[in-house]
């Protein structure tokens, strides 16, 4: 295997492969720092991934203080007119909410970017290859060769099974490839300023947040963000010949000191690559699909590529997969891409689309009606879901071949649900959906028992404690035995972890006495009973037909 892009996403797919157990190689390349970071949030589906990965707790940890403020505030000026403030608390005195076990972290891309690579380990102790950037590649029906090119400039062919391209919105992979990445919404150049001001967190006290909005009728109206929670921030604003700390100074009204760390241009776009895999390659993260960073749902999407992928390809190089498993990829991800870029644009629309009075910095009657105007208008607005909008994480519903048809709706309330069981979303296990989040034990979720192999969930009053195949079978249950699809599934190679639980509040979260979840933690099948044809099932879900 070769990931090209050590990015966010390459490192995550890296990661989910060392967990499976996968050889490969990560060419990267940059030198593994970040100096001008644009990721900030890692957003709670994302955060379940790095979970299961065991880097969670790391990522929860890399610095961001958990006493700073986690509020949003629309300002005419940080330190000047505040217009409307989401009151946030903070990281430390958040509670966990009903539906995961690991709410989002802030963990900007100079910290999460290093650590993951530090967990992986750079050549030669580890796969990743820094400084290392890939100039050509040849597919052929049973590999791809890859010209990789070091520091040194030694150039160096690698022959791959497989190779993904995480390597950014610019894919080099994706364009080898041919493959059309179409514009959906037009594209905006703006510019990124890093930059620090020691003492402007003190200055500001109770007026501090992470995220302020700056928004004056003079052209600024992006965020500007806290990155480390001490004096680290970033602005976004149009691209211009404007001096940098000039450009600071007009979104700060502190008299703090500023220093320029960096200065870049980027292009927002909106766009998703017309397929997501050509033979033996395949894209993920922003090579295929770029989206606002309205909402922060680029690196959750990218992080989902890689936790559906990358299984899929280890039951292929593993030998158990069916013909179509490696297809699925693209029919189940793509359309997470688009709604996701559709999400983030309206996102986007909320603030560029609203009208700013010239008196809105006016300390007069009319700057103080306008401002109150203007403050009213974003609280109708809706502005929470820009920054708290777990569905968009969390409802996504997998329709494939590899997964069980069956009628209904995400958003149907469940027969017998209790509201403190949380969202509808997080009270159902149609299959494609993600398998809910309930509490097993002190620390411990129905989430941990998924990511190795396929597990069946069996809710029964009976007993056993399940195991893998060959250790637990023959357990008798209420609606029968599950030991013929324990043998199906070990007659396709399949693995299988069998799972009994006697807990009713558990039981009713997941609707059905059999529940059969991926490694990805997506639901492939549930029933009421074990299924007539066990075979057809471990077909089904391996990508074989049925």
């Amino acid at each position: 295997m070769l990931i090209v892009g050590g990015g966010p996403v390459g490192l995550a797919l890296a990661l989910d492969l060392t967990h499976r157990g996968v050889d490969f190689v990560l060419a990267e390349a940059g030198d593994g720092r970040v100096t001008h970071p644009r990721v900030s949030t890692v957003g709670p589906r994302a955060m379940e991934a790095f979970r299961r990965w065991g880097v969670a707790d790391a990522i929860r940890g890399a610095g961001w203080p958990a006493e700073h403020t986690l509020d949003i505030a629309w300002v005419t000026a940080v330190g000047g007119y505040e217009l409307h403030r989401l009151r946030l608390g903070t990281a430390g005195e958040r509670p966990l909410p009903s539906y995961t076990p690991e709410p989002e972290s802030i963990c900007p891309q100079h910290w999460l970017a290093p650590l993951l690579t530090a967990r992986l380990g750079v050549r030669p102790a580890g796969p990743v290859r820094l400084g290392t950037r890939l100039v050509d590649l040849v597919r052929k029906p049973d590999r791809v060769g890859a010209v990789l090119v070091d520091g040194a400039r030694v150039r160096t062919t690698v022959h791959a099974r497989y190779l993904v391209g995480c390597d950014g919105a610019s894919s080099l992979v994706r364009k080898a490839c041919g493959i059309a990445v179409p514009e959906r919404h037009r594209t905006r150049t703006l510019r990124n300023i890093l930059f620090r001001a020691p003492g402007l967190g003190a200055v500001l006290g109770a007026r501090a947040a992470l995220v302020h909005f700056v928004t004056e009728p003079g052209g600024l109206r992006y965020p500007l963000r806290a990155m480390d929670g001490r004096d680290l921030y970033r602005l976004t604003c149009p691209a211009g010949p404007a001096e940098a700390e000039r450009v600071v100074r007009r979104a700060i009204t502190p008299d703090v000191p500023v220093e320029i760390l960096s200065d870049t241009t980027w292009h927002l776009t909106h766009r998703v690559a017309s397929v997501y895999r050509d033979g033996r390659v395949f894209l993920a993260g922003d090579a295929a699909h770029t989206l606002s960073p309205s909402g922060g749902f680029g690196l959750a999407t990218g992080v989902g590529d890689a936790a559906d992928l990358g299984w899929k390809l280890a039951a292929e190089l593993a030998g158990w997969a069916g013909a179509g498993l490696l297809d699925t990829y693209e029919s189940e991800r793509r359309p997470v891409a688009v709604s996701s870029m559709e999400e983030s644009h309206l996102n986007l629309r909320r603030t560029v689309d609203r009208r700013l009075s010239p008196t809105l910095l006016h300390a007069t009657e009319d700057g103080e009606r306008a401002r109150a105007e203007l403050g009213r208008e974003i609280a109708d607005s809706d502005p929470l879901r820009e920054f708290d909008a777990p569905d968009l994480h969390f409802a996504h519903r997998y329709v494939s071949t590899a997964i069980a048809r069956e009628e209904g709706s995400v958003d149907a309330v469940p027969e017998g649900a209790d509201e403190a069981d949380g969202p509808v979303w997080n009270r159902t296990t149609l299959p494609g959906v993600r398998a809910p989040h309930a509490w097993l034990g002190p620390g411990r979720s129905t989430l941990d028992l998924y990511g190795g192999e396929f597990v069946l969930l069996c809710f029964d009053a009976g007993g056993g404690t399940g195991g893998r195949i060959g250790r637990g079978g023959g357990i008798g249950i209420g609606g029968g035995s599950p030991d013929g699809l324990v043998r199906a599934f070990a007659d396709r190679r399949v693995p299988l972890r069998v799972r009994h639980c006697r807990d009713p509040r558990v039981a009713r979260r997941y609707e059905r006495p059999y529940v059969l979840v991926r490694p990805d933690g997506h639901v492939a099948w549930r029933g009421a009973a074990p299924p007539p044809d066990p075979l057809r099932i471990a077909d089904l879900v391996r990508g074989a037909g049925g």
